[in-house]
C-alpha cells in the first residue's frame, strides 16, 4: 500500500521546516492531496542519576503558549550524527555529560503530516560540567526522581511526546535491568 507522488509543489523554506503539497496516487488510482512539513529529525535524552533522578528542562514553548517540562533535547543539522547530538544537547542544557549514552529507539511523532524522527537515549555514569545554551534559548534546568515521572506522565502532568516515551521506556528499562 504505498502513495506514488505525481507532483510537489514547494509552499515554505525556513530555518527549521520545509512546507510542500503534493498531487498523489493512492494505492486504488485514484488522486488525492497530501501536505508535508519536512524537518530534519531531533533527539531527546534522558539523563539518569544513580539515585534514579532524571534531568528535565522546563522551557516556554511558543506554539502553546505555556512552559513545558520535557527531557533535554534538539534539533539534529542536517547530516548530523544522532547519538554526537543527543552528547551535545545533554551537555549544553543540562550541564551534564555522561560515561555511557545508548540508544532506546526513535519516534515519529506527528506521522499524518510531518517527516520527523526522534532519536531517543538513555545517558548514565553522569558528570556536571556547565550549561551552553544557544542564542535565544531560555530554560530552566530540573531533578525528578523517575517514580514520580512516570507518574507525572501517566497524570497527563507532562505532555511532550518525546518526553512521555522516553520517560515510559527508561522506566521499564530500569524495571528489567537493563539500565
Amino acid at each position: 500500500m504505498q502513495e506514488k507522488t505525481l507532483n510537489e509543489k514547494n509552499i515554505f523554506d525556513g530555518k527549521i521546516i520545509r512546507v510542500h503539497v503534493d498531487d498523489i496516487e493512492l494505492p486504488d488510482g485514484s488522486k488525492a492531496i497530501r501536505e508535508v512539513v519536512e524537518h530534519s529529525g531531533g533527539v531527546c535524552v534522558a539523563a539518569l542519576t544513580e539515585g534514579d533522578r532524571l534531568f528535565f528542562v522546563r522551557q516556554y514553548r511558543y506554539p502553546f503558549k505555556k512552559e513545558l517540562l520535557e527531557l533535554p533535547a534538539g534539533k539534529l543539522e542536517r547530516g548530523e550524527d544522532p547519538l554526537e547530538a543527543g552528547i551535545r544537547e545533554l551537555e549544553e542544557e543540562c550541564g551534564v555529560i555522561a560515561d555511557k549514552v545508548v540508544s532506546v529507539g526513535t519516534i515519529y511523532p506527528t506521522v499524518a503530516y510531518c517527516s520527523e524522527i526522534i532519536h531517543l537515549f538513555a545517558a548514565v555514569g553522569l558528570h556536571s560540567t556547565s550549561q551552553h545554551l544557544d542564542e535565544g534559548e531560555f530554560l530552566s534546568v530540573e531533578k525528578i526522581p523517575l517514580k514520580d515521572a512516570v507518574k507525572m506522565v501517566m497524570a497527563g502532568e507532562i505532555s511532550d511526546a518525546k518526553t512521555v516515551a522516553l520517560v515510559l521506556k527508561v522506566a521499564k528499562l530500569r524495571e528489567e535491568g537493563k539500565l
